[in-house]
């Protein structure tokens, strides 16, 4: 069995990585953006994973010019500077490649391409596969029948391997090698390849078919004629310039063997502090399992004898505190006096679950100065828990003294099971945080080591990683539990005198105090309240679509002219296009299968009538195994209804989520989504469902804040808005303005308030660009002051760093000074 060479091209995967996760970026908690570094990770985790390769390295190109800048200057010259987010990431990959001991090879005046095909060159042998790993075309040309190119799946997609074969049927040349001179007669806009000017692909494919090489296509050019002639003539040393530059140099001067890139042992410590620095902990589980050893950060906690801990943090060891077990009347009476005299205290509650609902009461723990905390235990007796409740019913609901806590609407939901009813004012560490930093991490531990230089003790250690949620928080030893629990309630006290300054300074004292705060009491509200679900009616209605999906099926059996797998994407497109050949066009995956997306299918919806029965199969399956099956088994037991979690501090820009389930995500536009949303009804008789919508929130917030004159007459006479922007757009009276019109006019409102470019609302609208590009112009004719107010939106955010909302809440563009035009590009439209 031959054994594989992987030869991973460093740059190319970086970027890829990089910009998959362009509109949403993985950052970890001190806000570094870990995208690039996550991604490459994955993508070369998948490949020792899934192909074991016997030998790899990794080619990075240098930093300085290489050979191809030295015969042509303006070699990849148009290409935008590399995002700053990159150039930080390629140190911890380089490191985290050096803890794999995988071999990084660079080499000064070489591209990354020509050290990978040189080394591919030289290990070529006949028992060996040597697989490029890049996805990058110009590597075609060194394809043979050991050589081939490994191009990573998309999407979680499979990957594809390139052979000659391959090659051939791709462009339609007889040799791999010829993809050289493909390439320098159309060029290279990425590169700055300058080519040929006006020929294109299929041109400089049909050329070369029909003289063999660019050389041979010199030498024989009398054979063309008229304007092909002409270009030829006139890009003769452009030409052989281009083959040049395309050219990947196979003699670069490395001195790597094979046996030099052999696989070699990680080395697991190593690789632990990398990843707990970027707090990778899934890829960690991953590939350590449960054998990880203690990073330097994690070394020493709460109750170990001796203490060693990362050089920067602190732990309970090093600090000077005091933390008490109240055990008795009196004392509770003198922490009574002590906090209404201090008018504001800290408190966390200790449970038996993470689930509010669910969940009893373990202890108490209350803290109003730094370094002092006091823990009340709880008995398993609800009937006592209620009456030790009591005692501190009256300070929590005197309106008088600030409640501090962090995450205060899990806290309050668990005190309300014990007959307290807590009292505003409060002050939510996590959601003071949430304002401060939106796009980082809000837990109490990551805010410790962030802003006190201090490592909380894991609950892991105390109780296990399945402990809280089994309730056997109850089995630790009583000052173990006072230690954690005190801990967590003096932390969070010390978070707050930090964070109240920063609320104060930023001015964000009225978002924080007149929505945030009162928020988490109607939310905590909703919650508990619950919705009721007809569980009956629900499951009578999957009854229903199960005959439907039934029906569906057979009708595209009968389509088809047999049964298949209709959930297999092969299966489908095999019978869509090489039996039905419903089109002769069809589009194939990386995968070599033919492509039966949703979008593929919608533009062939008229072409057959299985395809509306394949969407709509589709579409009654999705329906039944994520709502109408799904639902009735998410309802409590105890209360009969459906509870969601709902979420104040997880997006960026101050919206709501809502999970386990997703309540804002019920479907409505199709009469199947309806038929859902029946099921969700009113608790009982004295009860009813409400529904209020905004009309058009966000035009008339555009209107507001603009103060565009055309905009604001259209909402105060009460216009159709899409038929007024139609109307002036397409410069005709409302009268005249069809559906069709209507109908981009709504999609461009909507789209480019958001910053959305011609390209993209070519996509959307399906137009060709051109068009959407006058719709653009059209649209910002018609409203000159919504231009006006998104170009000074975009400059008070050069600016500042951040825009904020009319209420002061702020949304950061930290690439908004990026020399990348795409990344700068995304900061724009955040803006």
């Amino acid at each position: 069995m031959k054994k594989k060479v992987f030869l991973l091209d460093a740059y190319a995967l970086i970027f890829r990585s990089y910009y998959a996760f362009i509109n949403r970026p993985i950052r970890n908690s001190k806000g570094f953006n870990t995208s690039a570094i996550y991604g490459f990770t994955n993508t070369l985790l998948d490949v020792i994973e899934n192909q074991h390769p016997d030998y790899l390295a990794v080619a990075f190109d240098p930093s300085g010019p290489t050979f191809r800048n030295e015969i042509y200057r303006e070699y990849k010259a148009n290409r935008d500077e590399t995002p700053e987010d990159i150039k930080q990431s390629v140190p911890y990959i380089k490191s985290l490649l050096s803890a794999f001991n995988i071999p990084v090879i660079e080499k000064e005046g070489f591209e990354a391409d020509d050290v990978i095909g040189t080394l591919a060159h030289k290990f070529d042998k006949d028992d060996l596969e040597i697989y490029m790993m890049t996805p990058d075309k110009d590597f075609g040309q060194l394809i043979n029948d050991n050589i081939f190119v490994y191009r990573p799946g998309k999407a979680g997609g499979a990957a594809e391997v390139i052979k000659s074969d391959n090659i051939s049927e791709k462009y339609g040349l007889s040799n791999p090698s010829q993809v050289i001179d493909m390439l320098a007669l159309m060029g290279d806009s990425v590169d700055n390849v300058p080519g040929v000017q006006g020929i294109g692909e299929k041109t400089a494919v049909k050329l070369i078919n029909e003289f063999g090489s660019v050389e041979q296509l010199l030498e024989r050019r009398d054979e063309l004629k008229g304007k092909q002639k002409e270009k030829i003539d006139g890009s003769i040393d452009i030409l052989k310039l281009s083959k040049e530059l395309v050219t990947i140099n196979v003699n670069v001067p490395v001195d790597v063997n094979l046996e030099d890139i052999a696989r070699k042992e990680k080395n697991l410590q190593a690789i632990t502090d990398l990843f707990e620095e970027l707090e990778f902990r899934t890829l960690k589980k991953r590939v350590l399992g449960d054998n990880a050893p203690e990073s330097a950060s994690q070394q020493g906690t709460l109750f170990s004898n001796e203490v060693v801990t990362d050089s920067n943090l602190k732990t309970i060891k090093d600090v000077d505190h005091t933390y008490t077990l109240i055990e008795n009347d009196e004392q509770i009476e003198e922490l009574l006096n002590n906090i209404k005299n201090a008018g504001k205290f800290c408190f966390d509650t200790e449970t038996t679950s993470v689930h509010s609902l669910d969940t009893e009461l373990v202890g108490l723990a209350l803290a109003c100065k730094k370094g002092e905390a006091y823990y009340v235990p709880f008995s398993a007796d609800r009937n006592e828990c209620i009456r030790l409740m009591g005692r501190f019913k009256g300070l929590f609901e005197d309106n008088a003294i600030l409640k501090i806590g962090q995450n205060l609407k899990f806290d309050t939901q668990v005190l309300k099971k014990y007959n307290v009813h807590t009292a505003q004012p409060y002050f939510d560490t996590m959601i003071a945080h949430y304002l401060l930093e939106p796009d980082r991490k809000h837990k109490l531990d990551v805010l410790a080591e962030d802003y006190l230089q201090y490592k909380m003790v894991p609950i892991e250690d105390l109780i296990g990683k399945k402990g809280k949620q089994q309730g056997t928080m109850r089995n630790v030893d009583i000052t173990v539990a006072k230690e954690y629990a005190c801990e967590d309630a003096d932390v969070t006290y010390q978070l707050y005198e930090i964070f109240n300054d920063k609320i104060e300074k930023e001015n964000l004292k009225n978002l924080f105090y007149d929505i945030e705060m009162p928020l988490i009491d109607v939310l905590s509200w909703m919650e508990e309240s619950g919705v009721k679900l007809h569980v009956n009616e629900l499951n009578d209605y999957a009854k229903r679509l199960s005959k439907e999906l039934n029906e569906i099926e057979n009708a595209i059996y009968e389509h088809a002219g047999q049964s298949f797998n209709i959930n297999s994407p092969k299966q489908l497109g095999d019978i869509l296009f090489d039996k039905l050949k419903i089109d002769d066009n069809a589009k194939k995956t990386k995968s070599k299968q033919y492509a039966t997306n949703e979008e593929t299918l919608q533009k062939l919806i008229d072409k057959h009538p299985v395809i509306p029965k394949i969407l709509d199969y589709r579409s009654v399956k999705k329906l039944l195994s994520t709502y109408v099956e799904a639902l009735p088994k998410l309802v409590n037991e105890k209360t009969g209804k459906i509870h969601t979690t709902f979420n104040q501090t997880i997006a960026a820009t101050g919206r709501l989520s809502s999970i386990n389930p997703n309540l804002q995500n019920i479907p409505i536009r199709e009469e199947r989504g309806r038929e859902i949303r029946r099921s969700f009804i009113a608790s009982d008789t004295d009860h009813l469902i409400l529904s209020a919508d905004y009309s058009q929130i966000e035009l008339r917030l555009m209107a507001h804040l603009s103060e565009d004159n055309n905009m604001l007459e259209a909402f105060n006479r009460n216009d159709d808005i899409h038929t007024a922007t139609a109307a002036k757009i397409y410069k005709i009276d409302p009268a005249d303005v069809s559906r069709e019109m209507r109908s981009k006019a709504k999609t461009a409102n909507f789209g480019i308030i958001y910053g959305i470019s011609a390209f993209g609302l070519s996509q959307r609208l399906n137009i060709p660009r051109t068009e959407a590009k006058e719709l653009i112009d059209g649209y910002f004719q018609t409203f000159p002051k919504v231009k006006d107010y998104m170009d000074q939106s975009i400059e008070k955010g050069r600016e500042n760093g951040y825009v904020k909302t009319i209420m002061g809440r702020r949304r950061y563009l930290k690439d908004i000074h990026s020399k990348n035009a795409v990344v700068r590009g995304v900061a724009e439209r955040n803006a």
